[in-house]
């Protein structure tokens, strides 16, 4: 055996003793200090420096160039930079990069991402996020498969504005893209254990190397737990907990220089409890809620203190395998990327979040099957032009079921909104009566409304979707130092769903305008009657006098004049008192879909692009002016707000489809379209680098999901524009110390909006959309002189305040003017800290002290209208104040 053999064989056994250790959890890293020269021997020599600013390596444009030479806003956060800042997934991202923002809201597998202002996704399996997520070269198409820590992370590349023609149909708004490390073919690892308050614990571990030759491989793993920041008063535990784990395994052949396949598997898995609501502004509805159990206090929404009556599920399953292959021959390139992903979620929550036990639970499973294959051809001519040519398909299922129940204590609190609505002159028990009595059996409902266990007991949503792209780009140096790219997009999406609710909420069924009407008939003729009578007359009296043939006459009249009466005044709330009581109908009865009017098809198409021309002035400026349009395709409402549009109400009718208290709304929403005029400038002086984009976004149609107090309401805003500067600079001031900040400004606008589920939104500056948002940080490596560096590293990130949301519908019944002032006192302003500092040896062995949020700025994510709970306002608050240390070893 020769040596060169024999040094193979080490390394393998060292690699395969490393993989060991991380799946048996063995000390690899002591293994690995067994190993360390003797001082006889040369030291090995030391690793290359990572690549920054604008020298760092990007595939933006699915070609690998460097970030200065890549004429697209985009933002890269390298893996030091994650590692100092203790990014530990994709949520933790906006805290370098100021024209993204990601909020957590409902439950773990509900993200959102938001670039430039545009953004959607979340709550609703069927709406398909406008930022797309791909994690080495694979779409991950839901926000529950998006935010899992991962391991080794290269780069994460933020690409701003519209990145369809590259990408395809769901990055109307931008796109993440995140690259890990290849399995390399020296043997080489890390593990790092991480400790914080709240008891946060981080464990993970790396090791790659060769399997021979021509084979190396890679084996991750880990594990992080957190008790929740927020105590459970109700449950007597913690919520927004955090306890989640992941496997990730890669195979990497290169059987030559112009081949290479890599193939990669992953799980992860997250079962937390989350997320608390805290109220904000008590209504009337709370005193009720106080007298059966307990709600936050709405002037100390950062106490720390939620109120459940049950713990939240967060259960979420998901895993994947992938193979890449690339192949060069010649100036001809081919990438093939084949996935298949599943992504299976069942939540849980207590949706009145109160310890008083109104709803018990809101259910849902979502299990989720993607397959996508991409196909790239590329020609490299060298300084003359570069070609791209390529297709990507996507099929993809969507199965969901789904519960919403009420619990115990549903019918003492409906009894208390009763008398309040009515002015003390019903309860429950007597409405059932009257109602009962009204439709001709006192007896019907009696014990019936909000009884515990009813609801929606059985709601089953199901979605197919398939698209096709196909796809190509040009770059044609047009002269000295001026390219031309020109890149264009076709595809086709094709929709079809299924929703069906089996609905057991009695109250909701009963339909109050015809009682109301009967009621009011029979107030008439009792009235007509008593004034003929001179008193207010029995039951036995009016049917007396209606059959008695002197009298009968005056009877049909005064009949007929009370049932006109009646016909014209049942919509009349001032005349009708039992439509007060139509708020408290939650759950209508549902129209399930396909049925012989709606088909359950959705299919589009579109065709973007994208005109640039980028200008190479000298080795440090270039600077580029781009047109591009996006596409996202239509979203499917799958959930209990489903409902026919407006436009088929008659329809419906004819075919005898609608139901008692039919309400209209939608079944989806259309498509997104966008485009942007994009100036920009890039510069990269060595010591310092710095950029800048002037950018005017459009989308028209943008997808809006609003939550309205008991569902969502999903619609198409006419067009949303944003006018923005963003600036990103980089300089080293001095040897050992670099300066980084960015800086956005945004001006959004509604241009058109005029069905907002809070009124005609139509000229306003939608919310949550800051119009300074600020990064600014530092790092300094001092170098101790015997291989050892201490690092400080610190960061600002500033978001001017800004109103949460445009208004609350569950205001509208006071009007839309109402609605919209009623989300005025709710503002966000954020100023995060972030810090750490390290002692990196020179072994491999890092130590690391860090905080974030360290001023522990506290401030409301999301407000929304409380549910089942009228003119009440609840909000999700973020996350406090967390330090901690870790330990870090690299090999």
């Amino acid at each position: 055996m020769n040596k060169t053999s024999c040094r193979a064989h080490a390394r393998r056994a060292l690699f395969l003793i490393g993989v060991a250790g991380i799946a048996t959890g063995l000390p690899t890293a002591a293994f690995a200090q067994d190993q360390e020269v003797t001082p006889s021997e040369p030291a090995p020599p030391a690793p290359e420096a990572e690549a920054t600013g604008n020298e760092i390596l990007v595939t933006a444009t699915k070609r690998e160039q460097t970030l200065q030479d890549t004429p697209v806003a985009v933002t890269v956060a390298t893996q030091e930079q994650l590692e100092r800042s203790q990014v530990r997934d994709l949520k933790d991202l906006s805290i370098l990069v100021p024209s993204l923002r990601v909020t957590q809201l409902q439950s773990s597998a509900n993200t959102n991402f938001i670039i430039r202002g545009f953004g959607n996704g979340a709550n609703n399996a069927g709406i398909e996020p406008s930022v797309g997520v791909f994690i080495d070269g694979v779409y991950r198409s839901r926000t529950a498969s998006q935010i899992n820590d991962l391991p080794n992370i290269a780069t994460v590349e933020i690409l701003r504005g519209p990145q369809s023609t590259l990408f395809g149909k769901n990055a109307s708004a931008g796109v993440i893209s995140v690259r890990t490390e290849a399995p390399q073919f020296d043997f080489g690892g890390n593990v790092e254990g991480s400790y914080g308050n709240y008891n946060a614990v981080v464990a993970r571990g790396y090791v790659t190397g060769p399997l021979s030759d021509t084979v190396a491989a890679s084996l991750a793993g880990g594990w992080s737990g957190r008790d929740g920041y927020l105590k459970d008063l109700g449950t007597g535990d913690r919520t927004n907990e955090r306890n989640r784990w992941f496997a990730r395994g890669q195979l990497l052949f290169e059987p030559s220089t112009d081949l290479k396949v890599r193939i990669i598997g992953d799980y992860s898995a997250i079962d937390e409890n989350c997320c608390g609501v805290v109220n904000l502004q008590p209504s009337a509805a709370t005193s009720v809620i106080k007298a059966l159990g307990n709600i936050p206090d709405a002037d100390h929404p950062y106490a720390g203190v939620v109120y459940d009556n049950i713990n939240s599920t967060n259960d979420i399953k998901d895993w994947g395998v992938s193979g890449e292959i690339d192949w060069q021959a010649g100036l001809i390139g081919v990438t093939s990327i084949t996935a298949y992903r599943n992504n299976h979620s069942i939540t849980a929550q207590d949706a009145d979040f109160t310890s008083a036990d109104l709803i018990n639970p809101l259910a849902a499973d979502v299990n989720i099957d993607t397959f996508t294959q991409e196909l790239r051809l590329t020609a490299d001519l060298g300084n003359f032009a570069h070609f791209l040519l390529g297709g990507f398909y996507i099929h993809e299922n969507v199965d969901q079921t789904g519960s919403l129940l009420w619990g115990s204590q549903a019918r003492p609190y409906a009894d208390q909104l009763i008398r309040a609505l009515t002015g003390n002159t019903q309860n429950l028990s007597l409405l059932e009566g009257t109602l009962g009595t009204l439709e001709g059996n006192p007896t019907k409902y009696l014990g019936d409304f909000f009884a515990q266990g009813t609801g929606n007991t059985n709601e089953d949503f199901t979605l197919k979707s398939e698209a096709y792209s196909i796809f190509g780009q040009a770059d044609f140096q047009v002269a000295p130092g001026l390219t031309l790219t020109l890149g264009g997009n076709y595809t086709k999406d094709t929709k079809d769903y299924t929703a069906s609710i089996l609905g057991t909420d009695v109250f909701s069924q009963v339909d109050l305008v015809a009682d109301g009407r009967t009621a009011i008939y029979l107030t008439g003729v009792s009235q007509g009657v008593g004034a003929y009578l001179g008193h207010a007359p029995t039951q036995q009296e009016i049917a007396a006098f209606a059959s008695d043939p002197s009298t009968a006459a005056t009877y049909a009249a005064i009949s007929a004049g009370a049932l006109a009466y009646a016909s014209a005044n049942q919509n009349n709330a001032a005349v009708n008192p039992l439509l007060a009581l139509q708020p408290l109908q939650y759950l209508p009865q549902f129209v399930s879909v396909p049925n012989s009017v709606e088909p359950g098809h959705i299919s589009d198409d579109a065709f973007t692009y994208t005109i640039r021309l980028a200008y190479e002035l000298n080795d440090q400026v270039n600077v580029y002016a781009t047109y591009a349009t996006g596409f996202k395709a239509a979203s499917v409402n799958l959930s209990r707000d489903s409902r026919p549009l407006a436009s088929d109400a008659d329809a419906l009718e004819n075919a005898g489809l609608t139901q008692v208290n039919q309400t209209y709304g939608t079944r989806f929403a259309d498509p997104e379209h966008s485009r942007v005029m994009e100036f920009g400038l890039k510069t990269n002086f060595g010591r310092a680098s710095a950029n800048l984009a002037v950018f005017e976004q459009r989308i028209k149609g943008f997808q809006s999901n609003i939550f309205t107090g008991t569902g969502f309401a999903l619609s198409n805003a006419g067009e949303q524009s944003t006018f923005g500067v963003e600036f990103e600079g980089r300089a080293e001031l001095f040897k050992g110390f670099t300066a980084n900040a960015g800086v956005t400004y945004l001006k959004p606008k509604y241009n058109d909006y005029k069905f907002a589920a809070v009124g005609d939104l139509s000229g306003t500056r939608p919310a949550g959309i800051p119009t300074w948002t600020t990064v600014i940080g530092g790092t300094y490596d001092y170098a101790l002189g015997n291989g050892d560096d201490i690092i400080l590293d610190a960061s600002y990130h500033y978001e001017s305040r800004v109103k949460v949301v445009e208004g609350l519908p569950g205001f509208l019944d006071e009007g839309s003017a109402a609605a919209i002032a009623a989300a005025d006192p709710f503002t966000r302003q954020v100023d995060d800290v972030t810090a750490s500092i390290s002692y990196k040896m020179q072994n491999g062995l890092e130590f690391t002290l860090w905080g974030r949020n360290l001023l522990n700025d506290r401030y409301i994510l999301q407000i929304f209208d409380s549910v089942a709970q009228p003119h009440s306002i609840s909000g999700y608050p973020n996350q406090p104040r967390t330090w901690g240390g870790t330990v870090r070893f690299k090999w």
